[in-house]
């Protein structure tokens, strides 16, 4: 258990620099603007630890319609660890989403046997890979893949829908106002076929999510994001369900920098189309 002079509360707008630090302290990705959206997403329903006035521990959740719910952020300051304070703050997490039939995650291999603990099983796995765009980088021959319009949103989020699972339009708006250079469509007869978005990092540009009705859209895409991005370190979490896919990446230089497993706790149907989605929006979000 966690030292009773560690107290736990709802995360305020205020909490956001403590938030940023820890991440800098993991090296992780998020920036200012990703903790604001976990707040606008979740407003009651992300919790920090406090010692001494200090933020020292926090996890967000995200509920997409009741239909399945997301845990993120799940961060404990390095000399805080091994009090308990994850775990405690992931219960909390479980609690607050105890209405909904399905909670995801995704896992390291490090934090996996703590959410099997929980009641997480494993579901698929996953990549977060890394390149530095090549100068000899080449969209190649034939590519259709162009920038969104506006027009292009009602199937775009048609198509995200049935594919994630559930309505995320929000995220979708949020990611094309902060870096609607990422975004692209593949259009086939009048009829969107895929789509990819991406976002500014602090670490990296990130790359996704890559939504595709076959391996051959989703390459375009993510080519069309590369191809803007010479000279830059870039991330995508990359699903495994597709070879061809990840035969692609590697060959145009990703490495894979750390594995992920995604997790579900529930017995309702799993959401989506998960063959569909060749790169998540990241961890934290689904």
């Amino acid at each position: 258990m966690p030292d009773a002079a560690i107290q736990f509360r709802p995360m305020t707008n205020e909490d956001v620099p403590s938030g940023l630090a820890l991440c800098r302290l993991a090296r992780w990705n998020q920036t200012q603007r990703d903790w604001e959206l976990f707040l606008t997403l979740s407003p009651n329903d992300c919790r920090v630890a406090v010692n001494a006035g200090q933020v020292v521990g926090t996890v967000t959740t995200v509920n997409y319609e009741n239909i399945f719910s997301w845990i993120g952020m799940v961060l404990v300051d390095p000399a805080e660890r091994r009090q308990g304070i994850g775990t405690h703050l992931l219960n909390e997490a479980i609690s607050l989403l105890a209405d909904c039939p399905l909670i995801g995650l995704d896992a390291t291999p490090a934090g996996r046997e703590v959410y099997v603990k929980l009641g997480f099983a494993d579901e698929c796995q996953l990549s977060r890979m890394e390149t530095v765009v090549a100068d000899s980088f080449s969209l190649g021959g034939g590519n259709i893949a162009r920038k969104m319009n506006d027009a292009d949103w009602p199937q775009m989020l048609k198509l995200d829908r049935a594919v994630f699972g559930a309505d995320r339009s929000q995220v979708l708006q949020w990611l094309f106002a902060g870096a609607s250079d990422f975004a692209y469509v593949v259009e086939r007869e009048a009829r969107i076929v895929g789509f990819v978005f991406g976002r500014h990092g602090f670490n990296f540009e990130h790359i996704g999510p890559v939504i595709a009705e076959d391996n051959q859209t989703a390459i375009q895409l993510a080519s069309a994001c590369l191809a803007e991005r010479i000279g830059k370190s870039c991330v995508i979490d990359a699903a495994h369900h597709d070879a061809e896919w990840l035969r692609w990446l590697a060959a145009v230089g990703f490495k894979q920098q750390r594995p992920f497993i995604r997790m579900f706790r529930g017995d309702a149907p799993r959401p989506g189309v998960p063959e569909k989605q060749f790169a998540i929006l990241g961890p934290e979000f689904g």
